[in-house]
């Protein structure tokens, strides 16, 4: 009577390893905030690795906030724009990006946006120092205006809320626990935090995220954290998901000494 209990509760406990599909191969590239330097060394890496790696329907994944706090956020925003003009590349919006754009006319926005690593993104735009330090903040808004080009405002405003690869769905901060994928908010996807970080459950897909700085990858049955701090701490990393299989590549600055490692899977 018993033995059947046992079967049903294993087959229930033993559930096949996530996967993105046969054929595929996927590089997801965690929070980049202007720093142009790991992203050149990360995706050189990537391309390497793609093509030692053999033939593949290879897909670049940007989680978003690609601005701000970094020194080189235009030129990170220019380097992607061609990267997805010459390779598959997929963007996400970032919380960022959201402040960015939005700050183009709303100046309570742009007061947050310029106090959250937005200075940084003006002057990488050729704003002069001196004029940005000496500007009001209508004044600002009408700089934004002249240095951004209208073709950057519209690749980040054209950057999808999330991505779902096979077993993995792909989004910047995360989201609500419990709400399916149809009904979740853009603000969570973009902003939420600890209650999708203190979650343990079992989601829809595993969760491949950005948003939430960690000292190293976070790797948990649920969720798979590569925000590991490029603006602070120099890494950069992107996850390569292939079949079952999960791999890391990281592009680390050590005191202006740019190096790649690779790693295998945590688990």
């Amino acid at each position: 009577m018993f033995e059947p209990l046992r079967k049903i509760f294993r087959s229930r406990t033993r559930l096949p390893a996530p996967a993105v599909p046969e054929g595929q191969r996927v590089y997801a590239i965690g929070d980049i905030h202007g720093r142009l330097d790991l992203f050149d060394e990360l995706i050189a890496a990537i391309e390497r690795d793609d093509e030692a790696a053999g033939p593949a329907q290879t897909t670049i994944v940007l989680l978003g906030d690609l601005v701000d706090r970094g020194p080189d956020s235009a030129g990170v925003v220019r380097r992607a724009r061609e990267l997805q003009a010459r390779r598959p590349t997929r963007i996400l919006a970032g919380n960022h990006e959201e402040m960015f754009l939005e700050s183009f006319g709303d100046r309570r926005l742009l007061r947050h946006f310029l106090k959250h690593g937005g200075r940084e993104t003006l002057l990488s735009y050729g704003v002069p120092r001196k004029r940005y330090n000496d500007s009001t903040l209508d004044e600002l808004q009408a700089l934004m205006h002249e240095t951004v080009p209208a073709a950057d405002r519209e690749f980040l405003a054209a950057a999808e809320e999330y991505i779902v690869i096979g077993d993995y769905l792909f989004v910047h901060a995360g989201i609500l626990p419990e709400v399916s994928l149809e009904e979740q908010s853009r603000h969570d996807m973009l902003w939420i935090r600890d209650r999708f970080l203190k979650y343990s459950g079992r989601h829809s897909h595993v969760v491949v995220h950005g948003h939430t700085i960690c000292p190293e990858i976070e790797e948990c049955d649920n969720r798979i954290g590569i925000d590991t701090g490029a603006y602070r701490t120099g890494k950069l990393t992107a996850l390569v998901l292939e079949g079952q299989s999960r791999r890391y590549i990281q592009a680390t600055d050590d005191d202006g000494d740019l190096s790649v490692c690779e790693m295998e899977s945590l688990r």
